[in-house]
């Protein structure tokens, strides 16, 4: 039991070694810059030959422990630091080395310079695995450097397929797309009178404007069905309490009662015969002028 458990931990270690080189193996030799006279500085204010690597993976590779060589007789000539954290290059990301002959100045100082380095190596943290090697050019002039055209495509050599000479440099940011012409470049040569750019901005407003007036019309159309409907169910309910009020029990009687009593023989309406009798009175007087209905009769006094 002992021997397997051993077996399964020294299997896991192997396996993390072999990940740790596959990840180291994703790295590459970027770009470089031999003569720096008025280009990037480094932490100390400094300008001085740079060159870069590149994480073409999609996960974090820490470089901590690999190897920076100019010299294919001596690959661990500069080892970098096993315990900085920015030695761990997040995907699709650049780290940028500068070859001032300076190691004592931090993590990323080399102990050795382009201008005398043929080649450069990046080796593997076992110290004997080459991951990478480009070929340095003297003929460049100062302040240009020799890069990728895409970030981490191309040959190994420096100066083959893949490679370009950058007027632009573009330390630790991507090489494709220095050169490029901005968006706002491109527009005003093709529009310098900005007649699309006001085209294009009235048609905006124009097209928001009439989507604004289908969206109040849909939404007023909307709240008046729903008024209405709110209204009609107020009027039936009021229209059901009316005539739940009339059917009380006194005008149920009553039906009933003038029912029974059509029905009884004794009981049925006479037959009108729709005529009018009217006498003539002969008074002396006329009772719409006569005095006594406007006098006041006597108090009359009583004696005991």
């Amino acid at each position: 039991m002992k021997h397997i458990k051993s077996l399964l931990i020294a299997g896991l270690i192997l396996m993390g070694l072999n990940v740790s080189a596959q990840n180291q193996t994703d790295m590459r030799l970027n770009e470089y810059l031999v003569e720096n006279t008025n280009d990037f500085q480094d932490d100390f204010g400094q300008q001085n030959a740079w060159f870069e690597l590149f994480n073409t993976s999609y996960g974090t590779v820490n470089i901590g422990g690999c190897y920076l060589s100019n010299d294919i007789n001596n690959l661990q000539k500069y080892i970098i630091p096993k315990g900085d954290v920015l030695t761990a290059i997040k995907p699709r990301q650049h780290v940028l080395f500068w070859a001032d002959e300076q190691p004592f100045r931090g993590t990323f100082h080399v102990n050795f310079t382009l201008a005398e380095s043929d080649t450069i190596y990046f080796v593997s943290s076992d110290g004997r695995t080459i991951i990478d090697r480009i070929a340095v050019r003297k003929d460049i002039e100062p302040n240009v450097s020799v890069g990728r055209s895409q970030d981490g495509v191309g040959s190994n050599d420096g100066k083959g397929e893949g490679w370009q000479i950058m007027p632009n440099t573009s330390p630790s940011t991507n090489n494709a797309g220095v050169d490029a012409k901005s968006k706002s470049s491109i527009m005003a040569e093709q529009d310098p009178y900005g007649v699309l750019i006001a085209i294009t901005a009235m048609s905006v407003v124009f097209l928001a404007l009439i989507i604004l007036y289908f969206v109040f019309k849909f939404t007023g159309r909307l709240a008046i069905r729903n008024q209405q409907t709110r209204s009609d169910i107020a009027t039936e309910g009021k229209i059901e309490t009316v005539k739940a009020e009339e059917n009380t029990g006194e005008a149920i009687a009553a039906i009933s009662t003038a029912l029974y009593l059509y029905a009884v023989d004794n009981e049925a309406h006479d037959e009108e015969s729709f005529q009018i009798t009217m006498r003539h009175t002969d008074r002396s007087y006329s009772p719409w002028s006569s005095k006594i209905y406007t006098l006041r009769q006597a108090p009359q006094v009583k004696k005991n």
